[in-house]
């Protein structure tokens, strides 16, 4: 009985992470919030799809675009700046991935300062108004990078701005 209990304890876990990932996918960008809540960005392992997921460990609240298709892609703009040079040029790495769903922006970010050797992860979403609500991620859970969405040669740098 004890046998089939820790079975069943490793067995929840990734039941409930197989919601955010697919077997035929792979993670690009994902994170914890800070008040539990998960996001991935996945993409199909021969870049068939990209998918933007959120929600709780339990529970998929979102899911954009609902369609699992090539002209996914199209609904997603990336944009990134990097500055080299340490702590003596202000080193910095921005990175973010913008979609619209129902009328709301929103705004996945990953950055990093070379002052005071800052990370940074969250979603800022902005309603039609302009009104701006801030979902800051845990970074010490972040997995991936949107940067490597470059490398998938499925997406183009656009001119988005760059938000943090």
């Amino acid at each position: 009985m004890k046998n089939y209990i820790l079975i069943l304890l490793f067995l929840i876990p990734s039941t409930i992470w197989s919601q955010y990932l697919l077997p035929n996918e792979e993670i690009v960008y994902s994170f914890e919030t800070k008040n539990g809540k998960k996001m991935a960005l996945v993409k199909d392992k021969t870049n068939k799809y990209i998918q933007y997921r959120f929600g709780t460990k339990s529970k998929i609240e979102m899911e954009f675009p609902p369609n699992k298709t090539k002209e996914s892609w199209k609904q997603f703009h990336y944009n990134s700046y990097w500055r080299g040079g340490g702590i003596q040029n202000a080193g910095m790495e921005i990175d973010n991935l913008q979609f619209t769903n129902d009328g709301y922006t929103y705004l996945l970010f990953r950055t990093y300062h070379a002052e005071g050797e800052d990370y940074s992860a969250g979603i800022i979403i902005t309603d039609k108004k302009g009104k701006e609500t801030r979902i800051s991620g845990n970074y010490k859970t972040v997995k991936g990078c949107i940067c490597n969405l470059q490398d998938t040669g499925m997406i183009e740098i656009e001119d988005i701005g760059l938000s943090f």
